[in-house]
């Protein structure tokens, strides 16, 4: 196998932060085991010999069909307001927030 890459708690603790997660210590150890899991099975991955492999084949064609955009109205702004809780003739109504 290659190179061992090793996922510490500081890494888990950096990958929570970014996802706003809230993670406990035991979880950290769990998650670090966890990453350390998938990245052995990448290097396994990354040893397996495809040079002989064809591309898979899909018999389906896949185009892109872009469409031009359209505007349309769907509802009218009276049925948009009549699901408001409160609203005036024109806008929903909202409590202030400071």
């Amino acid at each position: 196998m290659g190179e061992e890459t090793k996922i510490g708690f500081k890494d888990v603790r950096h990958m929570a932060q970014l996802s706003r997660l809230d993670v406990s210590p035991e979880e950290e150890s769990v998650f670090a085991g966890q990453f350390a899991d998938i990245l052995g099975y990448m290097d396994i991955l990354q040893e397996v010999d495809v040079h002989e492999v064809e591309p898979l084949y899909s018999p389906v064609n896949h185009e892109f069909r872009a469409r031009e955009d359209q505007t349309r109205a769907v509802r009218s702004h009276e049925e948009i307001l009549a699901n408001a809780p409160e609203a005036d003739e024109h806008y929903f109504i909202v409590p202030k927030i400071v």
